[in-house]
């Protein structure tokens, strides 16, 4: 465990409070210069912290305690894992002081050459192994009580590559065991097969959308067209003004790929797994421009539950302007199935 060192930007930072031995164990926290030259600034409650993985670099963490009313204990942490295109900080606008306040400890990963996460040497993009591994570090050295853990799109299938390699409660770098889960939910996620039978399906079917979210995506004019950033992104009724602000927040949050295409196409599908005794949510939207119903269902179909599709929302549900429906679906479910 490294030292803990505070953390100084020109963003108010609020240091981490003693509290969170109830669910964790001391966080590493490291210097480091600021990547994104796009502040986001840190809502009440929350604090930007650097885990240091084994590469010796280190990876972004934005913490907001979770307030524990009338003493409530027991309740499992929360680690989300973003997608293509973001960090952190998208967790950071809504869910996590929606949970926080609902008594869940949240923990808001950015991926290694994403967010303020450092960049791995050579800009090497990474892989569903090495981001899972990084996501087993951090729980591994950090939580006391098993995560539940959440990813959105492309962090869904890292959610995937995780629940596939759970062999033990502890994890071992030579044997690559992940700690063990108290539940997953999957959030608008890429499915288990990767995004080749979405792309078919939309050239076929939807040849117009095809050329959208291929220009969009693979040749980010997401970056420079509000309109076709809030097409892909989010709700017709969005405020421009709002997609302009993530839009420029996504622009600065991926310093490298994601993935190194090559190589995340060779691992998959994702390994199959017998029925889970981890409990899993599969959730997605209505109005997703990006995971269409049939991605969903197989998703759903692959882990052996009826997946939710929320109304009214886009792929990124955690930032469209009625966030909170998928917050709350997310809650119930919780609060049913886990605690």
């Amino acid at each position: 465990m490294a030292t803990l060192i505070p953390f100084t930007s020109s963003i108010r930072c609020l240091p981490p409070t003693p509290a969170f031995a109830a669910t964790s164990k001391p966080l590493a926290v490291l210097s480091s210069e600021r990547k994104m030259r796009v502040p986001y600034e840190l809502r009440k409650g929350q604090s930007r912290l650097f885990h240091e993985l084994p590469s010796g670099l280190s990876m972004e963490v934005i913490v907001q305690e979770g307030a524990k009313p009338g003493e409530r204990t027991g309740d499992p942490p929360l680690v989300f894992v973003h997608g293509s295109y973001h960090a952190a900080w998208c967790w950071a606008e809504h869910w996590l002081p929606f949970f926080s306040s609902r008594g869940f400890d949240c923990y808001a990963l950015s991926l290694l050459g994403q967010g303020e996460s450092d960049v791995p040497p050579g800009s090497v993009a990474g892989s569903l192994q090495t981001h899972a591994a990084d996501v087993a570090d951090f729980i591994s050295r950090n939580l006391a009580l098993p995560p539940v853990l959440l990813g959105h799109s492309f962090g869904g299938l890292i959610v995937q590559y995780y629940l596939a390699n759970i062999k033990s409660g502890q994890y071992s770098e030579m044997q690559g065991s992940f700690p063990e889960l108290a539940g997953a939910v999957l959030v608008c996620s890429v499915p288990p097969s990767g995004n080749s039978g979405l792309v078919w399906r939309y050239l076929f079917t939807k040849p117009i959308a095809a050329f959208k979210v291929t220009r969009s995506l693979a040749a980010k004019a997401f970056q420079t067209s509000v309109p076709l950033c809030k097409e892909t992104f989010f709700s017709p009724m969005m405020e421009d003004q709002l997609v302009q602000r993530y839009q420029l927040l996504m622009k600065e949050s991926s310093h490298m790929p994601l993935f190194d295409l090559r190589k995340l196409n060779a691992s998959l599908p994702v390994p199959s797994i017998p029925k889970s005794t981890v409990q899993i949510l599969v959730m997605g939207a209505n109005n997703d421009f990006i995971v269409d119903a049939k991605g969903l269902e197989e998703t759903g179909n692959f882990y052996r539950v009826s997946p939710i599709c929320v109304e009214g929302v886009a792929h990124d549900l955690m930032l469209d302007c009625s966030w909170e429906k998928g917050a709350e679906a997310i809650l119930s479910w919780l609060r049913m199935e886990l605690v």
